[in-house]
């Protein structure tokens, strides 16, 4: 994979973004002395944090499967979106406190005008490149590269906000108690989209099932190619980084060959792989006839289940 394919580049982005407005927020807080826009900067030293975190992650999560991690790398991930849920939640508990203590010893603000205006210059720089990750998150599937994305975008749109309530004490001065106001509701949603992260990055790593959506896709895919002899069951499906992992046991006709059996196994799963990308599929073949064939329920359907399709892992003749 060359650099100019690997999703590594787009983590460089995002840290010299957040290089780069780490100077301009601390530039803009120096000037104006806002614990609104302290709390704007230190979001950011939070963002390249994560920048870094995400970039070992990926590191780790692109090495191919070896002897001691036989499904690959990927997992790496939520490691890395849930390190940055926790890394979200303690700068948005350090903004409120920051907060508390000016609400209760409010302070003159100067030069807020520029201070304002350097926000506002690193809002733009943050917002392009939220969009060039998260368009790049959706062509390798990287929930890394999606969660740096999104919490550029809270750093914008809190950023925003930020700039649209200090405006106001451009033209009332004496309103002072606006800033820490603006930093506490800041630190509010940060916290919710920290919590975001840290359940995504759970669900992960507890192997949920993929979604809905992708399981129809699945059972669509092997239905296309089997007969009215021919049924599945214990469905169990999960994700790893980009890769998902399927497995299913297919029932057919005992009478059905070996090489027989094989080449629908092949068929199915080149049809699975043409509407997931990353499906990595293992298929249990089983004779219909054989009682212990139906065994759905001791595997784990579930996903089955979620399909709203009958019961298909008891026997038919019981």
């Amino acid at each position: 994979m060359t650099t100019a394919q690997s999703p590594k580049q787009f983590v460089y982005y995002s840290i010299a973004a957040s290089i780069i407005t780490l100077a301009l927020k601390f530039g803009a807080w120096g000037m104006t002395g806002s614990v609104g826009l302290l709390s704007d900067a230190a979001e950011t030293v939070v963002n390249l944090t994560a920048g870094l975190i995400a970039l070992t992650a990926i590191s780790i999560a692109l090495r191919p499967a070896d002897k001691e991690h036989a499904y690959g790398h990927g997992k790496a991930e939520y490691f890395a979106s849930g390190a940055e849920g926790i890394l979200i939640m303690v700068a948005a508990v350090g903004i409120a406190w920051t907060a508390v203590n000016r609400f209760l010893a409010p302070q003159p603000l100067s030069c807020l005008g520029l201070g304002l205006g350097l926000a506002l210059a690193s809002s733009a720089i943050n917002y392009i490149t939220a969009k060039i990750m998260l368009r790049a998150a959706r062509q390798f599937d990287s929930i890394t590269l999606e969660a740096d994305a999104k919490h550029l975008l809270t750093d914008v749109w809190t950023s925003i906000g930020l700039v649209a309530g200090l405006g106001i004490l451009l033209i009332f001065p004496d309103w002072q108690i606006l800033d820490p106001i603006i930093a506490g509701v800041m630190a509010l949603n940060i916290i919710r989209t920290g919590v975001d992260l840290i359940k995504r990055s759970v669900q992960g790593l507890m192997d949920d099932a993929l979604p809905h959506e992708e399981l129809l896709r699945i059972n669509d895919a092997i239905l296309k190619h089997t007969d009215k002899g021919t049924s599945f069951h214990g469905l169990r499906t999960r994700k790893a980084g980009p890769r998902r992992f399927i497995d299913f046991h297919l029932l057919v006709d005992g009478n059905t060959t070996v090489k027989e059996s094989h080449d629908l196994c092949v068929i199915i799963e080149e049809e699975i792989q043409k509407v997931l990308d990353g499906a990595q599929i293992t298929i249990h073949v089983e004779p219909r006839e054989d009682r212990k064939s139906w065994d759905g329920k001791k595997v784990g359907g579930l996903c089955k289940n979620a399909l709203n399709h009958p019961d298909d892992s008891r026997d038919p003749d019981q």
